[in-house]
């Protein structure tokens, strides 16, 4: 990969609101754990992990967890699916000084879900969400492309980060079209 991959960051601005996402902005703006609401459109959800491994990761990542440029982190991509359909893809950027405490257990998920540990200790606390829509040259949208799931157009992404005890983890969600199909489900 080229260095300046990791040395552009004007070329992956993130938003304060999702302008022009209509379909797709209550699930964009959904404050709480994005793992309890697909639970709760869905008969069977499961956690689908594609990829875990430690290396650099980039420059806008490392800014917003305040770390050295390419300091190497642990990336994991997973999907998502409701009743056996993918429907969110999600990259998490885990910096190796994060992983301890509260925290320790993170490296070893597998295919549990990261929103539900993060989520059960009220000590965590979230930044404010930034979004964006994906188009083809993004490093995220083709992180989804070689997940398998389908991604034909532009796809919409939120990030923020998780701090707990002066760690922090940056966790970002790129939402497939066939989230739109998903109902409530009535208990």
């Amino acid at each position: 990969m080229k260095i300046s991959a990791f040395l552009a960051p004007t070329r992956d601005r993130w938003l304060r609101r999702p302008l022009g996402s209509a379909a797709f902005k209550p699930w964009l703006l959904s404050p709480g754990s994005l793992t309890k609401r697909l639970q709760q459109h869905s008969q069977q959800f499961r956690v689908h992990a594609i990829s875990q491994k430690r290396q650099p990761s980039r420059l806008s990542e490392t800014s917003l967890l305040r770390l050295p440029a390419r300091r190497a982190a642990l990336l994991r991509d997973v999907l998502l699916h409701c009743d056996d359909q993918p429907v969110v893809f999600a990259h998490s950027v885990l910096p190796v000084n994060a992983l301890a405490g509260g925290w320790r257990q993170l490296p070893n998920l597998g295919n549990r879900s990261l929103g539900s540990t993060l989520f059960a200790d009220p000590r965590t606390c979230r930044t404010r969400l930034q979004f964006k829509k994906l188009y083809s040259g993004h490093f995220l949208y083709k992180l989804v492309g070689a997940s398998q799931a389908a991604a034909q157009g532009p796809l919409w992404a939120r990030r923020s980060v998780f701090r707990l005890q002066g760690r922090a983890i940056l966790v970002t969600e790129v939402f497939l079209p066939a989230v739109l199909a998903l109902q409530e489900q009535t208990p």
